[in-house]
């Protein structure tokens, strides 16, 4: 395949970013988008031109650091998927495709397509931990019964990743699904729910505080969310906080 790729560069957070058009040939079907970037950043360090810098670590899904706005897209076109799992047979020969970073205040663009995700950090350290003793003399963990049905949603809930496709694809750059799901995975364990309440409290706050916007109810998180994190936790985070906003002392 042919392709026209359109790349946002940025020299840095304080740099005024252009896009930039690269073609790009001999593009198999079978490539992953990053491979297919890979390919274009090798053409260019043979040139003698600088490589767009791109985040990317396991290449299996798992990391979330593969974060790239595709044709206005978080990670491209298909469902359930992050961008290392995207391959080019999702497009067609002569294509125009778009690439840019995460847009949202804050993410702060560090170089070209890479974000700084330091704020999703910080809210996990607010509150995203359990304090409980769980290391030597344990309880055996049957011995505390735990409902299927909860054992599962606290799973769902922490198959997040934090990449932040969430951010990206809100109109108003909400991670309210992230920490709904940072949230919702210790509240509904028997570890997690002596702090239940200071965790909601604490881990809003910080959000308020890194410039995230409010939830826009559109839906659109869970649609763009690699690991399909569903917004009923949106809705058991809203619960834990209102009941910790009521009841704190």
């Amino acid at each position: 395949m042919k392709l026209t790729l359109k790349i946002w560069r940025q020299n840095g957070p304080n740099d005024k970013g252009r896009i930039v058009d690269y073609p790009v040939n001999d593009v198999s079907e079978d490539m992953s988008f990053l491979e297919m970037l890979d390919v274009l950043n090798d053409d260019l360090v043979r040139k003698g031109e600088e490589p767009i810098a791109f985040d990317h670590d396991c290449r299996e899904g798992i990391c979330g650091m593969c974060s790239l706005f595709i044709n206005g897209e978080p990670h491209g076109p298909g469902r359930g998927i992050t961008t290392c799992q995207l391959h080019m047979r999702k497009f067609k020969d002569g294509d125009t495709i778009y690439v840019e970073p995460w847009r949202s205040a804050a993410f702060p663009v560090i170089k070209d397509l890479v974000v700084h995700r330091g704020a999703f950090d910080r809210i996990q350290a607010a509150g995203g931990f359990v304090s409980v003793n769980t290391s030597g003399n344990l309880v055996d963990g049957n011995a505390v019964p735990i409902p299927k049905d909860d054992a599962d949603k606290a799973f769902d809930a922490a198959t997040c990743i934090g990449c932040g496709a969430c951010v990206a694809a809100c109109p108003n750059g909400s991670a309210m699904l992230f920490v709904a799901a940072k949230v919702s995975q210790l509240s509904l364990l028997p570890q997690g729910k002596p702090e239940r309440k200071r965790r909601a409290l604490a881990m809003v706050e910080q959000m308020d505080k890194e410039g995230f916007g409010n939830c826009s109810n559109t839906g659109a998180c869970e649609v763009e969310c690699p690991k399909q994190i569903s917004i009923a936790n949106i809705a058991r985070l809203n619960r834990e906080y209102l009941v910790a906003t009521v009841t704190k002392e």
